[in-house]
């Protein structure tokens, strides 16, 4: 991302940065690809490097088995928070797996309580927010998150989820086993954003002041790498001193937002291909987010896409939001996700090709993730799984 300066720092790196009582600050570098890419200079009260305790965090269910026989599904993640049981969950421990691969999970949770300080060692993390706030505490500042945004959180940076709001604070979760950044055709060759991006920094909102909190013996929930279920494995690592002991720092890696109602969407004359729809990518997957606009004007134009087969991925779409009109008359609601596997050709609903023609606006709000190996589905997944979809299409399924 683009340079930010937060805090108090000195004039020059790697030099000499003195508290009020005259010791040093400890300086940190957090930065990705060892030292060939994007990275931030953190200046600590305590020693980052310092713990005194480690023991065994017993990670949610991250087993996952092959979508066999291959066959489209529809989930209900609503149901896996039934009535006041969100009250008790937060978005870190509470998280359920749905789907995942070797380079990234999909989750969902609805949260009441504040989690505990929590560290993803494996991969950046994005949450979109379906409903609710929170305060996003992190060793780089406060982000205030609201319905609609996107929190894309740098892997190893500390953090803590607070949900503010009266109800439950619904999230989407994409754990990476990579980085999570904006499409790179969006940026020029020094990483701002080009003209024909479909939003540009303006529409970011990063942390603007340091976040420091005194307190000793801190537990962080730390989920690293290991021979546990999908390579995960977890740790409860205690540090003498807490981590938001940031006094300042600059650089460019750190946490941020970004709504889905500031994102510009592109249309045409006839129907647009999901990539103009991108909004993040990482290894071996992108996001997407279909909004309200405008569709297709050609007078003999079909708005709802065409049948396709998309022979190299996973398409996976989370309806949070207006009125999907190619899933009309498949049971998909608020809330509903779909996963169409690669090897099964998709499409609209039969009744809703015809009812989009003439149709100049979609309002419908949806996010989705093309993976580009096979997902498995997680114990989450099989819960939530209404068992049906995947005969809409015929009108009928299995013979008994």
């Amino acid at each position: 991302m683009f340079y930010r300066s937060v805090g108090e720092i000195p004039p020059k790196r790697h030099t000499q940065f003195r508290r009020p009582d005259g010791g040093l600050y400890r300086e940190e570098l957090m930065g990705e690809e060892g030292f060939s890419s994007d990275s931030s200079l953190l200046y600590h009260v305590g020693v980052p490097s310092a713990i005194v305790d480690s023991r065994v965090w017993e990670l949610p269910d991250a087993r996952t088995v092959p979508n066999h026989p291959l066959k489209p599904m529809h989930l209900r993640p609503h149901e896996l928070f039934p009535g006041n049981d969100w009250k008790a969950a937060d978005v870190v421990t509470g998280r359920r797996l749905l789907l995942g691969n070797g380079d990234v999970r999909i989750a969902y949770v609805a949260a009441g309580e504040s989690s505990p300080l929590y560290r993803n060692a494996i991969g950046d993390e994005c949450v979109y927010v379906e409903d609710g706030e929170a305060r996003l505490e992190t060793m780089f500042g406060l982000l205030h998150v609201r319905q609609g945004d996107y929190a894309i959180i740098p892997r190893a940076t500390v953090h803590r989820w607070v949900p503010t709001g009266d109800g439950p604070l619904r999230a989407y979760v994409v754990e990476a086993n990579s980085h999570i950044a904006p499409p790179k055709r969006y940026l020029s060759r020094y990483g701002q954003f080009l003209e024909h991006a479909p939003y540009c920094e303006r529409d970011l909102t990063a942390p603007a002041e340091p976040h420091l909190v005194e307190q000793a013996d801190v537990e962080v929930f730390t989920k690293h790498r290991g021979h546990g279920p999908s390579g995960l494995v977890g740790s409860v690592v205690t540090y003498p001193t807490h981590p938001f002991d940031v006094v300042g720092w600059d650089g460019c890696l750190y946490p941020y937002t970004f709504n889905v109602a500031d994102f510009e969407p592109i249309t045409g004359r006839i129907h647009q291909p999901p990539p103009v729809h991108q909004v993040f990518e990482g290894y071996n997957f992108v996001i997407c987010n279909f909004v309200p606009r405008k569709v297709d004007y050609h007078p003999l134009a079909v708005p709802v896409p065409y049948f396709h087969s998309n022979v190299d991925s996973d398409e996976v779409m989370f309806y949070c939001g207006g009125d999907y009109e190619a899933r009309k008359g498949s049971g998909i609601g608020q809330g509903s996700i779909t996963l169409h596997p690669g090897g099964h050709s998709h499409g609209p609903q039969p009744a809703a090709v015809e009812r989009s023609l003439g149709k100049d606006y979609f309002d419908e709000l949806a996010v989705m993730v093309d993976t580009f190996r096979p997902l498995e589905i997680g114990e989450a997944g099989q819960t939530s799984d209404d068992g049906a979809y995947a005969w809409t299409w015929s009108g009928r399924g299995p013979q008994s």
